[in-house]
């Protein structure tokens, strides 16, 4: 099938995806604009919330990886993705891990693995992406900003990446082998709305909610993954599309618990909180804007 509109989404592990732009993915799928994902690793470090599959971890059977990936087609099902890859193909990375910082951010965990995605050359990884680029041919990409949005290793890698193999693919005479030159228009960071954040946080607070996202206060600081109203620049509203947004993560299940905090967001605030979806420019121009001086649609202008 062929799409006049195609966006490219590069995510770390299953679940990512679903967490940070699953409602834009369900409502452009639904819109018939073509949505390629392509997941970096198969997520074998996350840890396991279902008691019944801890034996799949990384320190036991190691098999985490398959049943996510059973879990990632499980989502895009629900979303109405039906282009979903792996980069490089199914475990030619594997999730790198992480640990947390004293400062509240991840970082890399102490022992990582030979394979891990943070030690994946940059160049060849990238390759992988240039193949897909020039194949689908997107004016839109959306991935993480350079922090990976909280720091996590392959979520900074997945941006390197991303941001590479972009500027690669658009260069005529880069590796002919892998397709014809494509430049992608627009490149998108995603992003939490800073004052959405308080105001979610506000409500699940005024609600008796202490639990969900814990040590966070509505009007102290906020982590590096919540960026100032000031510096977004759009927002597609999805809410008619939260229920695919939810069932998708709930398909997550061995990392998304459903009285965990996204679940006690969305139940306290309703469709609003997950229906919104934020974004930064990083490449391109910006279309027309609403009144709050947002794009309302990532192909704007194009």
């Amino acid at each position: 099938m062929t799409f006049d509109q195609r966006l490219l989404l590069v995510h770390a592990h299953p679940d990512d995806e679903s967490i940070g732009q699953g409602a834009t993915m369900a409502k452009y799928a639904a819109e018939g604009r073509g949505v390629t994902l392509v997941t970096c690793t198969g997520g074998e470090m996350g840890e396991i919330l279902v008691p019944e599959l801890t034996h799949l971890a990384a320190d036991q059977e190691d098999r985490l990886g398959e049943h996510r990936r059973g879990e990632l087609a499980a989502a895009m099902a629900e979303l109405g993705v039906t282009d979903h890859r792996y980069l490089g193909g199914f475990g030619t990375y594997r999730d790198s891990g992480m640990k947390w910082h004293e400062d509240g951010h991840a970082v890399p965990a102490d022992d990582i693995h030979e394979n891990a995605f943070w030690y994946a050359d940059l160049t060849a990884a990238a390759d992988h992406l240039v193949e897909v680029i020039r194949e689908v041919r997107p004016q839109v990409l959306v991935t993480y900003d350079q922090f990976g949005g909280y720091g996590h290793p392959d979520h900074i890698q997945a941006h390197r990446v991303a941001t590479y193999a972009a500027a690669l693919a658009a260069v005529p005479s880069y590796r002919k082998d892998l397709g014809a030159a494509w430049d992608i228009v627009k490149v998108y960071w995603g992003a939490m709305s800073e004052s959405r954040m308080r105001s979610a946080l506000r409500a699940l607070r005024e609600a008796g909610d202490t639990t969900a996202f814990e040590g966070m206060d509505p009007d102290g600081p906020l982590p590096p993954f919540v960026t100032a109203d000031e510096d977004l620049s759009a927002v597609v509203d999805a809410q008619e599309h939260v229920d695919k947004k939810l069932a998708a993560m709930r398909a997550h299940a061995t990392q998304i618990t459903t009285d965990g905090p996204f679940f006690a967001l969305s139940n306290n605030v309703g469709n609003v909180a997950w229906g919104l979806e934020f974004f930064r420019l990083a490449k391109g121009e910006r279309g027309e804007l609403n009144e709050d001086g947002l794009e309302t649609d990532l192909f704007a202008g194009l």
